[in-house]
């Protein structure tokens, strides 16, 4: 069984990665940073996703040896100018607070009209093993409503709607949600790269 790190604690990324993996890499176990021994992680100080997620995905190899799958993703809001972005996870101050971030995001769009609230989320997706470092990319557009809705995912799911349905990210079932999501689009294009690089 070849190990694989995803550098990550989010019990939902992990169950995600391993849904997307499991049909190609049967033999592929995912661990998460609560799988191995404790180390420093660095702070996310990149300008883009791919920054962070190579900060990210270099650090775990560095620490543990195993070939390292990290990721950074967040939502871009067009009539914010792509922002929250890249601080997505901290926009209202504190990392993590996920409905101080999803408020602040509808607080902030209370005067834009209904017509410009396109956004999409956004995902980088890096792997750095023995042999060298792949970065890919994953989108999912759609636009935002200003009533949260259903109880799957986490983040800004519960006021994203994907581009062509009317229930929000958050009221999607697992199976429906990795088929479009924009980590689900990124672990995919990364999975060629995996065949080639693990035993």
């Amino acid at each position: 069984m070849t190990r694989v790190l995803l550098a990550s604690r989010n019990a939902k990324k992990l169950a995600e990665l391993r849904r997307i993996l499991a049909p190609s890499l049967p033999e592929v176990e995912v661990l998460g940073l609560d799988d191995v021994p404790p180390y420093d992680e660095v702070p996310e100080t990149g300008a883009t996703f791919a920054d962070n997620a190579l900060l990210k995905a270099r650090e775990g190899f560095a620490h543990t040896g195993l070939a390292t799958v990290a990721d950074d993703s967040g939502l871009a809001v067009e009539a914010l100018n792509g922002m929250p972005g890249v601080l997505s996870a901290r926009w209202s101050g504190r990392h993590g607070d996920d409905l101080a971030n999803l408020e602040l995001v509808l607080a902030q769009l209370a005067d834009t009209p209904d017509c410009r609230l396109g956004a999409a989320f956004v995902c980088a997706v890096a792997f750095v093993d023995a042999h060298g470092e792949v970065v890919v990319d994953g989108r999912m557009d759609g636009r935002l409503v200003r009533t949260p809705r259903g109880q799957n995912g986490f983040g800004y799911d519960p006021i994203f709607v994907p581009a062509g349905l009317e229930l929000t990210s958050a009221e999607l079932d697992s199976d429906r949600k990795d088929q479009i999501s924009h980590r689900g689009n990124a672990l995919r294009a990364l999975v060629p790269h995996l065949l080639d690089r693990l035993p």
